[in-house]
């Protein structure tokens, strides 16, 4: 590999790490040739060897000074072994995209030497172009670097940067833990489908259709989600005996609980 801009070294090749690497490429952002995976599971490198990755290590070497941006798409308890192993590789003019839950800039910066870290948090519908990412940087990071990321991010879905790092442990709470809340309801849908005669097949195209239908409903129009219950909800109808059900067990009230507690553990890995 030699020197550019636009190389990239992407660090776990798990979900997300080949969710990146599938959807820079298939943007045109990069080609293969600007792509360096590093993965240690001798099975996964191998398998991204198969799949015509020109550029696939399993321990950090020289190549990785040879990139622009790093992204590390590890799990927050790899931390340790990973900054060890990447430390003495990067350079104070690369640039370090983070998608770690938990784990905050200047705790990057300590273990890794350099300041120009980005901190994002994606979620799983990335997986098809549908995902959404929220992210933070350090000021040391210039415009022109957080541009090429937001826009490497977009081959994922939407993303949106928030100029106070706190956020992104709510951003990891809302969006980034949201689609299992989704496929939460949607079970209990299904189930209570199933309770009433409907297979298990007619039950879940009733709950998924029902489900994408209203989402795009709901960003195709400008009425708000409140506004489009009262249009679905009439006084004494069948939506309304549902909804007062729910009201009745402040189904809002324990969402709302659910979500302070995905926040405060998305708190907690970072420390």
């Amino acid at each position: 590999m030699n020197n550019s801009k636009n190389k990239i070294l992407i660090v776990g090749a798990g979900n997300m790490g080949t969710t990146y690497a599938e959807s820079f490429l298939l943007s045109h952002s990069i080609t293969k040739d600007d792509l360096l995976i590093l993965e240690k599971t001798t099975e996964k490198a191998d398998f991204l060897r198969e799949k015509g990755y020109k550029y696939v290590i399993s321990t950090p070497d020289k190549k990785v000074s040879e990139v622009q941006l790093i992204i590390l798409a590890v799990k927050p308890q790899d931390t340790q072994i990973l900054f060890k192993t990447l430390k003495d590789y990067i350079l104070p003019s690369q640039t370090v995209l983070s998608i770690m839950a938990g784990v905050k800039i200047k705790t990057l910066q300590n273990s890794l030497g350099t300041t120009k870290i980005i901190r994002a948090m994606p979620n799983l519908p990335s997986q098809i172009g549908m995902g959404m990412t929220g992210f933070t940087a350090d000021e040391s990071v210039t415009r022109d670097e957080l541009f090429f990321v937001q826009n490497l991010l977009n081959t994922t879905g939407k993303s949106l940067y928030f100029s106070e790092e706190e956020k992104i442990d709510a951003v990891t709470a809302i969006s980034g833990s949201g689609p299992a809340y989704v496929y939460f309801f949607m079970e209990a849908m299904i189930k209570e489908a199933q309770k009433m005669g409907f297979s298990h097949s007619e039950a879940e195209l009733l709950v998924t259709q029902t489900f994408m239908g209203a989402a795009h409903l709901e960003n195709k129009s400008n009425y708000s989600c409140e506004e489009w219950i009262k249009r679905v909800s009439s006084k004494g109808g069948t939506t309304k005996a549902a909804l007062n059900v729910f009201s009745e067990q402040k189904i809002a009230d324990k969402i709302g609980k659910g979500l302070e507690a995905a926040q405060k553990r998305a708190k907690e890995l970072g420390e």
